[in-house]
């Protein structure tokens, strides 16, 4: 994982656009002329892992924007998570062509405390957008 590019604050929607480099040195995702490996994303848990284990980890989060697949580690899923509860994630994306994106959880947070976040959230991704991201797309 390369570090040096930066998690992107990003809708689903926005991530579902991204698509892997050609670049076989790296294992990288573009978001127009924009490289990324990890993502930033916030959104209502939709699915719980399964008890059994047979999903391997795996639950879905709802942004308004679209759905995403999270897949997290035991020290993760051991938490009581709840349906409907907000969340912010950080992780390794994948992003698969006929099925949802993939976010390999590095950082997982409940936010549900704090009752402004979803609205603060949309607000962050027009701004990272507007600042950092538009730029570089309008000049490629």
């Amino acid at each position: 994982m390369d570090y040096t590019l930066a998690a992107l604050k990003l809708l689903c929607i926005q991530l579902k656009a991204a698509r892997p480099t050609n670049d076989s040195s790296q294992s990288s995702i573009s978001y127009g002329p924009i490289l990324f490996q990890r993502a930033w994303l916030q959104g209502v848990v939709i699915s719980l892992p399964s008890t059994t284990g047979d999903d391997d980890g795996r639950f879905l989060v709802d942004d308004g924007t679209g759905v995403v697949e999270l897949l997290a580690s035991r020290d993760v899923l051991n938490r009581d998570w709840k349906l409907g509860s907000y969340v912010m994630v950080v992780g390794g994306c994948v992003i698969r062509d006929d099925d949802l994106p993939l976010i390999k959880v590095h950082k997982i947070v409940d936010l549900s405390a704090f009752p402004h976040r979803e609205a603060m959230w949309y607000l962050e991704v027009l701004e990272a957008y507007k600042l950092f991201y538009q730029p570089l797309i309008a000049d490629s």
